[in-house]
């Protein structure tokens, strides 16, 4: 149905160029009154623009839309038009993309509340550099060596020292360092799925286990996470009853985007459905060490006596974006994923190893994720301030327990539209609820991340989109 409905827009769109309804050098109309008029998604619109892009009829400024191009020139065949190739690339992954990340210009204005990832100012850039420092000078021309393809042996110790302080038990023969937590996730889905296989996920789901879902041609089936007690395991237990689902992905611990941690009675009933049925675990655990108040939580991995679950995390959320570090605990599941881990590349980076394997065996890195738990947890009780203080009445929002990011949900009765429309104009940016599910189910949703420090212009813009929300309403 998408493709006809895509099809039959861009043809509509072509003849009013054509005719010259449109001329050349006309402003579209917007993807959003285009969504509005067709009574249709907005991946429905973008994909008949990207249509007409590839004809040559229209073109794409970034921040201003769309607009109406010159008509192919006539080409009798007297002379060759050399050309480069016109690059297609998938509408809904690129405006997706483009809602949970900041180039880095942007990243230092007020209007990123969209990058689950440490500011500048929460990266320990003077620990890291001078640890850097220390390897390349004792390593030397280690560093340009190959490394083995599963990681360094003492990084592999150092992380099953730290996982025994929160009761959860790995082998280090068996741990697969990774390109970053994405890769160890994709690694984690091929070892045990292939094309066409049923998966459950979360839902709301982030962005990155939604694109590899896809890209491994994986049928999805969304379980829900509520707002206080996050996955709704009863759910499963009837979704796993008379389906096939060969692996159960989620984030136990301060999932995003709702921040909800599970109980560790929530993580075992898990487990014991997962037994039961004989379906993989992929859990991620790249929040873990984020927790604001009580004891670093354990890994549903703590009670795997059977290999099943798959374990993954990486450094990116802790220490930096840019230290693509991440790792795997695959369980039963080794061989598979081992070749994999050598079919997708070589080693990981040789620097990021050594300088992991310092700032973990000398406790830097845990009097850095102290410091940075408290300011995450300060930014988080603002945020919330902000939302029961300003945003209107009827607006609802998780009450995180770790990590970057809350869930909001704004009041039935306000114009979705008018309100990113507000955003835009305020120069603020969250990613929209649609972002975290293949379905329809969260246009009112938006995740609103606090990981960068709240500044006087940083607040007067949140005020500002509340107020203008809570003025919208008022007008109905």
């Amino acid at each position: 149905m998408d493709t006809y409905r895509y099809e039959e827009i861009s043809e509509r769109i072509e003849l009013d160029i054509l005719e010259n309804r449109y001329p050349v050098g006309t402003r579209l109309p917007s993807v959003r009154i285009l969504k509005n008029k067709y009574a249709c998604s907005i991946s429905t619109i973008l994909k008949a623009y990207d249509y007409l892009m590839a004809k040559g009829l229209v073109r794409s400024i970034p921040k201003s839309g769309f607009f109406a191009c010159e008509k192919p020139a006539f080409n009798d065949g007297s002379f060759a038009l050399q050309t480069n190739p016109v690059l297609i690339r998938d509408a809904v992954f690129e405006s997706h993309l483009a809602l949970i990340t900041a180039d880095r210009k942007h990243r230092h204005g007020i209007s990123t509340f969209n990058v689950a990832a440490p500011n500048d100012l929460l990266v320990p850039q003077k620990l890291l550099l001078r640890t850097m420092q220390q390897v390349i000078r004792s390593e030397g021309t280690n560093l340009l060596r190959y490394y083995p393809s599963n990681g360094a042996d003492g990084l592999k110790t150092a992380i099953v020292k730290r996982a025994a302080l929160y009761n959860t038990s790995f082998n280090a023969a068996e741990l697969i360092i990774t390109d970053g937590a994405l890769q160890a996730l994709y690694i984690a889905l091929a070892a045990v799925t292939t094309p066409g296989d049923l998966i459950a996920i979360e839902s709301p789901c982030v962005f990155s286990i939604l694109e590899v879902s896809r890209t491994l041609k994986l049928k999805l089936i969304e379980i829900p996470v509520h707002f206080k007690h996050g996955f709704d395991v009863q759910f499963l237990h009837q979704v796993v009853a008379d389906r096939p689902v060969k692996a159960i992905v989620l984030t136990p611990n301060f999932h995003n985007p709702t921040g909800t941690l599970l109980s560790d009675v929530a993580k075992k009933a898990i487990l014991d459905i997962a037994i039961a049925k004989q379906i993989p675990i992929i859990e991620n655990d790249i929040y873990g060490d984020l927790n604001f108040s009580g004891h670093r939580p354990g890994n549903i991995k703590q009670w795997d006596v059977h290999g099943l679950v798959m374990t993954y995390a990486s450094y990116s959320k802790t220490l930096a974006p840019g230290i693509r570090l991440g790792w795997l605990s695959p369980g039963r599941f080794f061989k598979e994923a081992e070749q994999l881990k050598y079919a997708l590349g070589s080693t990981v980076s040789p620097i990021y190893q050594e300088s992991l394997i310092r700032l973990l065996e000398n406790s830097s890195y845990d009097r850095h994720i102290r410091k940075l738990r408290l300011q995450l947890a300060a930014q988080c009780d603002k945020t919330q301030h902000f939302i029961r203080n300003f945003f209107p009445e009827a607006t609802t929002a998780t009450a995180p327990q770790g990590g970057y990011s809350l869930w909001v949900k704004m009041p039935d009765m306000l114009n979705m539209q008018q309100f990113y429309e507000a955003c835009t104009a305020a120069a603020i940016r969250f990613t929209p609820g649609y972002a975290f599910t293949f379905r329809s189910d969260f246009n009112r949703h938006f995740r609103l991340v606090f990981a960068d420090p709240y500044t006087q212009q940083r607040e007067l813009a949140l005020k500002k989109i509340a107020e203008l929300s809570a003025k919208l309403i008022r007008s109905i």
